[in-house]
This record gives C-alpha cells, structure tokens and sequence, in this order.
C-alpha cells in the first residue's frame, strides 16, 4: 500500500488481523534462529535451507509491514451510512448491462471480507472505483481486462453487517 487509504473493518476483522500481526511479530525470533543455525552449516552459497529460511523471513516481514499499515488507517466498527451511495463497507447489489440478473458483492479489502460469505471487490479494482460514490440507480462505465468496457448500474447500497 503506497499510499494511505483509510479501510473500514469491523471489530470481528481488525481482531483476526491484529492477532495475525502479533503472532508473526512473535515468530521473528524464530525465524532469526533458523537463520543462524543455516548459516552454521557452512558455504552460504549452496546451502538451500539458509536461502529458504531467508525467503521466509522477507515474507513475513512484507506481511507485518501491510498489516502494519493497513491496521494503523483503519476505521473499526464505524459502519458507512445507510444512505444508498457506494462506499467501503457497503454491500452493493448491481445489474450488468445486457442481463436481467443482479449481483451482490462488498465494497471493501480482501481482508475485512476474508472470513465471509460475500465476494468481495476492492475499492481500487477497475469495478469499485467505477463504482465509488455512484447513488442507487446511477450507472457508471468500466474497463474489463480485454479493453472493452462494460456499464453497471448501482440497484442498491447498504452497509455490511456481520452474520
């Protein structure tokens, strides 16, 4: 996450991804003994379980970072209002063009819907930024990986509640 976005997660999802942050902080230790007890086994350049054991700790490392951040810009609890317009924690029912079916995803982080029912979009995916701030009935346009574009229009916009 290069730039700050602030993410609405409920108390549920901030928990879960806090306790993640804890653990993996807890395990650096770990990790660091790995290192060491690899590099004591001699020539560093073929030694499979020191590079192995390297590559694990700038993994967990990358997580504690996007954590980090992403729990530090983040808004618990506080639900979006109820006032039809698409936004982060809102659950949104939308109506493709060309098809009589609707579809219901959440606005929101991989994490915060991680655990839940729903599929979820990010505010940054070509399909939440079309959609970002559109009121009920609004129809927006969007590009599709393809290149060409596809209008969506916004049937309804309520904010996630847990189940």
């Amino acid at each position: 996450m290069s730039e700050t976005q602030v993410t609405w997660l409920t108390q549920e999802s901030y928990d879960r991804l806090k306790h993640e942050l804890d653990e993996l902080i807890a395990n650096r230790p770990v990790i660091a003994a790995e290192i060491n007890a690899r590099r004591e086994e001699g020539d560093l350049r073929e030694n499979g379980g020191y590079h192995a054991a390297r590559e694990e700790q700038g993994k967990q490392e990358g997580r504690i970072r996007q954590l980090q951040e992403l729990l530090r810009a983040a808004k618990v609890g506080e639900a979006p209002k109820n006032d039809g317009i698409a936004e982060p924690g809102k659950v949104l029912t939308v109506r493709y063009e060309g098809d009589s079916d609707t579809e219901q995803f959440l606005l929101a982080t991989r994490e915060e819907g991680a655990e839940g029912p729903l599929e979820v979009f990010s505010p940054a995916s070509p399909l939440g930024r079309a959609l970002l701030g559109a009121k009920e009935g609004e129809t927006r346009q969007y590009e599709l990986p393809n290149g060409k574009s596809m209008k969506v229009t916004l049937v309804k916009a309520v904010p996630y509640t847990a189940a």
